[in-house]
């Protein structure tokens, strides 16, 4: 099986080809929105497709929501002048907004969980819908990060840097052994699992 990184400036012609060459096109839900962030459908991501949270390139869940990719990207220089770090935030909040718009309309956070994505804050439950988005979608393949299970906010990787930042050397934040004795991640784990099943099975219906 072979799973084509079509993201980014990759042309249409190219994923097309891909396609009907049998590789697997990646989704990554933070990509996966129009120019007015509204979220794609879970129902709707393509079947011949792996669908992920996030990458090793690009934030954790919780890094995302607290734009903590962009502040560490200005720690670092990565950015030319304040303009464009402003614009970089500016369209942060109004993705956040769609996002958790999304989150409300396909059923992945209880009612009584906040709607205005300014005043909301990271939490457990947020994290969990987030994952649980992804995991209802459409493809045949999921992939999750540990990172995203233990709510990390620290990026595995930061592209524009070399000895700026410990390229691929961060660590989770327990060891794999406390990582699966913990009770939440256990209990979060089966969530994604019962949904990812009863998505595999309404796909085949």
């Amino acid at each position: 099986m072979v799973i084509g990184e079509d993201l980014g400036t990759v042309p249409v012609e190219i994923v097309s080809k891909l396609r009907n060459s049998g590789v697997y096109s990646y989704k990554v839900l933070y990509f996966e929105s129009d120019a007015e962030k509204t979220f794609r459908a879970p129902a709707l991501y393509p079947e011949q497709s792996m669908a992920v949270a996030t990458t090793h390139d690009l934030p954790t869940l919780r890094g995302y929501w607290e734009s903590g990719d962009l502040t560490l990207g200005k720690a670092l220089g990565l950015y030319p002048d304040e303009v464009v770090l402003r614009g970089l935030y500016q369209d942060r909040e109004l993705a956040k907004q769609g996002l958790l718009d999304a989150l409300h309309k396909y059923g992945c956070l209880p009612k009584r969980a906040g709607h205005k994505a300014s005043l909301m804050s990271m939490t457990g439950i947020l994290n969990r819908g987030m994952q649980r988005y992804i995991a209802d979608s459409n493809s045949a393949l999921l992939g999750l990060q540990p990172e995203d299970w233990l709510e990390m906010a620290t990026p595995v990787n930061i592209p524009g840097t070399s000895t700026e930042y410990p390229e691929l050397a961060p660590e989770l934040s327990v060891t794999l052994e406390q990582m699966f004795a913990d009770e939440r991640v256990n209990k979060l784990i089966k969530d994604l699992d019962k949904r990812r099943k009863a998505a595999s099975k309404k796909a085949a219906s």
